[in-house]
């Protein structure tokens, strides 16, 4: 089941206290000597009106915080944590403006927020399997016609049939690029299916390859369709323009990001995944 209610967050996370102890337990959890004094077996307790944990012993503190998303941040923990909540929760993603109205916070501190939850989002390293659909979009720039689109910004993207999904923004949409994060990212023994665009020329040089032809009005040949990745882009678009309105080239991978992190777990709670993913430091 994917959802994790409200009723369930107010239940286990009704304070800041409550808060860092979690963060604390997935950052330090497994910590059972202290790096200073070296007693095995030892306990850290939390230091009263600070955020960090020090060794029963000889006092040596963790700050399980540093380095993180919170690091430096006067915000309030449960504050934090619903914010994240709310990213886990949403299906069209969530503005500053949205966080600002929730959380009774600024607009920029809203926004910083925002950005920092997105940096817990990246996209992993395991390759694609099976059958996978590739295509390309492009976002922003003019819509006036289709001589406009160079202003546009190309993203590629790879979805498994009933599986998970992949999607990069780039410079350019090109036979290079699209043959690239086809390798990068799909095993060598899976089927692709595509549309007649020549970037894809190039991907029946390693893997199965099948393409249809948009052009003659051919959306579904048998098995041959990207009706899949082409509702992850409608998915995408929508959220884009109808939640944030407009994003920059500069911070659109990101925002991808969170929909393909979306997309691939919409299976289970996501929640969980995210506050876990919180308490490692963000680069």
């Amino acid at each position: 089941m994917r959802t994790y209610s409200i009723e369930q967050f107010n239940k286990e996370y009704p304070s800041d206290g409550v808060c860092l102890d979690e963060l604390f337990q997935n950052r330090y959890g497994q910590v059972k000597t202290c790096p200073k004094c070296g007693v095995m077996d030892t306990k850290f307790y939390r230091v009263k009106a600070r955020k960090c944990y020090a060794c029963m012993y000889c006092g040596f503190q963790l700050h399980p915080t540093s380095g993180t998303i919170f690091h430096k941040s006067e915000t309030a923990m449960t504050k934090w944590f619903f914010a994240v909540y709310l990213f886990s929760n949403s299906k069209n993603g969530v503005s500053a403006k949205e966080l600002e109205r929730h959380l009774g916070v600024t607009y920029k501190t809203a926004w910083r927020m925002a950005k920092q939850i997105r940096l817990l989002i990246e996209q992993n390293q395991d390759l694609l399997s099976g059958t996978i659909e590739a295509d390309e979009t492009y976002y922003g720039g003019k819509h006036i016609r289709a001589a406009a689109r160079s202003s546009k910004t190309p993203v590629l993207g790879l979805v498994e049939r009933k599986g998970r999904a992949k999607a990069v923004v780039s410079h350019t949409a090109s036979r290079k690029t699209a043959q690239n994060f086809t390798d990068s990212n799909v095993d060598v023994n899976s089927t692709i299916y595509s549309n007649e665009s020549p970037i894809y020329h190039h991907v029946s040089r390693k893997r199965s390859h099948e393409s249809i032809n948009h052009a003659k009005r051919e959306y579904a040949r048998v098995r041959v369709s990207t009706n899949t990745i082409e509702g992850f882009w409608s998915q995408l678009k929508r959220s884009l323009d109808g939640t944030y309105h407009s994003v920059s080239p500069k911070y659109l991978q990101s925002y991808v990001n969170e929909f393909v992190h979306s997309y691939n777990y919409r299976s289970v709670p996501i929640y969980p995944l995210m506050v876990a993913t919180a308490a490692r430091p963000v680069r």
